[in-house]
């Protein structure tokens, strides 16, 4: 029963080699890019919709920040279409993979602070003591901003698996007891078929909204370091 309950938290492997390679880069094919002067009706909606959340998302930034609109952007695309793939039958999602995630949030996360002390440098030491503290406490309140500062990188990795990791499960197990329910109560298995189509329904919801709060809060790190 555990063996096939994170069976799909494996990662997949062909003739012994491991294609997470290939899985990470399959999303990528299927954003089509504009080759005619007119646009067809795919094209235009997703450009409309990457405009719409670029716009939203760069809006608190300064021009200096607003250079990094091509990644962010590149980011929501790739974790939003990853998460919505990975809901498909027999298929593998990446980002349920800690180690994934955390090679997403590290570099990025290291960036928008070497650019704040790069930039602001008085800014970002300032954010290690606030104005004011008592003479006593500024040795422990150092402390404690230096261990939240390098705790944000996890906190995004941690928060994008969980959610994702909890969504699977939850289908993989409503799933199994609508299977055997069959044979018991077809009332009951209705019932929890119903439950499973809602869940489904809100995990793409789920897929696409951590996507975005993932990218959203690179986002605000950013803002704060610029």
């Amino acid at each position: 029963m555990n063996e096939s309950l994170f069976a799909s938290f494996i990662a997949p492997t062909m003739m012994g080699l491991p294609i997470v390679t290939l899985i990470i880069m399959f999303p990528s094919l299927l954003f089509p890019t504009p080759k005619r002067l007119i646009n067809n009706r795919t094209i235009s909606i997703q450009q409309w919709l990457i405009q719409l959340t670029s716009k939203q998302m760069m809006a608190i930034h300064n021009q200096k920040g607003q250079t990094w609109s091509l990644m962010l952007m590149s980011l929501i695309m790739f974790i939003g279409s990853t998460n919505i793939l990975g809901l498909l039958p027999h298929s593998f999602t990446p980002t349920t993979q800690l180690s994934m995630n955390l090679g997403m949030a590290i570099p990025l996360w290291s960036a928008t602070v070497f650019t704040g002390f790069r930039h602001k440098t008085k800014t970002s030491l300032a954010h290690f003591l606030p104005q004011g503290t008592p003479a006593p406490l500024i040795p422990m309140l150092v402390i404690i901003e230096t261990i939240s500062l390098f705790i944000q990188p996890v906190a995004l990795a941690v928060r994008l698996t969980a959610n994702i990791t909890a969504g699977h499960l939850l289908i993989h197990l409503i799933g199994g007891a609508t299977l055997a329910l069959l044979n018991i109560s077809t009332m009951t298995a209705f019932i929890t078929f119903t439950i499973l189509i809602l869940l489904t329904i809100l995990e793409f919801a789920v897929a696409l909204i951590q996507a975005y709060v993932f990218t959203l809060l690179v986002s605000l790190y950013l803002h704060d370091n610029t």
